[in-house]
């Protein structure tokens, strides 16, 4: 009788020993199919998610979290290539912008050079050109270091409380001249009571530069240009807005984008950078705000900024 208890013990610690050996012959035979298969998928660089029927539960959260590392690098590697497209335009359009007003200044001063019996009255006209295509180029550089700042977090903005109504007066006088001598008209609601938005004064002026500039540039054939300044419990919305040849569906996710320009915006009179709407939509973020865009060709367009409002 204990013969045969003891003959049981072996053949159970055997058969023990079997299915560990067996246990672990498959884990090893599952890490050598996950060992290649990600590297065929690395070498590839496919877009694939690992795939393996086993029971084993540690292999099978190995193979969540592989999966869940695998979808974070593909994510990585479609930003980097977008952005990487998006700094070949970038860069591709800058070389236009600078080598234009460069191509133009170079021949003004050829003329100046090989022009000896030029008049001083010419000679003036020539200088205040070389003086305004310079600032273009000048322009430009600075509005490209300042997206840079931005994008790289070197740019500080101190957020305080901010008087929009006040704001808003003096953003929309500072463009009356342009706006009287273009005819358009102008509608302004600013609400009774003053409304305070957390933010920061000087870049919010530039923020509504850019918008009202844009409205003024791109919305010149409807004639029309408002501002709005309205709220709600924990919100304060400016809404600039114009009714001239507005942004399409197609291109409404697009303006935002770096050097992105509408496809008609090498005319002179749609002529721009590419970096305002841009530099605005990182300045708003910047003051933990929104910028939003609504637009129907013709009928209306508008811009709205939507900051933190402070009711104290």
């Amino acid at each position: 009788m204990m013969v045969i208890f003891l003959l049981l013990i072996i053949f159970m610690l055997a058969l023990l020993n079997f299915l560990q050996y067996r246990c672990k012959r498959h884990r090893q035979e599952n890490l050598t199919y996950i060992h290649k298969r990600l590297k065929r998928m690395i070498d590839a660089k496919t877009d694939e998610k690992l795939l393996l029927h086993t029971d084993n539960t540690d292999v099978k959260q190995l193979l969540i979290e592989i999966n869940r590392l695998l979808e974070h690098n593909q994510k990585m590697m479609a930003n980097y290539n977008k952005t990487e497209i998006s700094m070949r335009k970038m860069l591709s359009n800058i070389s236009h912008d600078l080598k234009t007003p460069l191509t133009v200044v170079l021949g003004y001063i050829e003329i100046m050079l090989n022009d000896s019996n030029r008049s001083n009255q010419k000679a003036e006209v020539l200088l205040e050109k070389i003086h305004d295509k310079t600032g273009e180029v000048l322009d430009l550089i600075k509005k490209f270091f300042d997206l840079a700042k931005l994008e790289s977090g070197d740019k500080d903005i101190p957020l305080t409380r901010v008087n929009m109504n006040e704001l808003c007066r003096k953003n929309i006088l500072n463009f009356y001249e342009v706006l009287t001598l273009k005819g358009f008209d102008v509608g302004i609601e600013l609400p009774e009571e003053n409304l305070y938005a957390l933010a920061n004064e000087e870049e919010l002026d530039r923020v509504f530069h850019n918008l009202i500039s844009n409205a003024i540039q791109y919305g010149a054939a409807g004639k029309v240009l408002g501002l709005m300044l309205r709220s709600d419990e924990q919100s304060v919305y400016v809404d600039v807005w114009d009714k001239g040849k507005g942004i399409s569906e197609l291109h409404k996710d697009l303006v935002f984008e770096r050097m992105y320009t509408l496809e008609d915006s090498r005319n002179k009179s749609f002529q721009g950078s590419g970096l305002g709407l841009t530099i605005t939509k990182r300045l708003v973020e910047k003051m933990d705000g929104q910028i939003l865009l609504t637009s129907k060709p013709y009928e209306k367009t508008t811009f709205t900024v939507k900051l933190k409002r402070i009711t104290y």
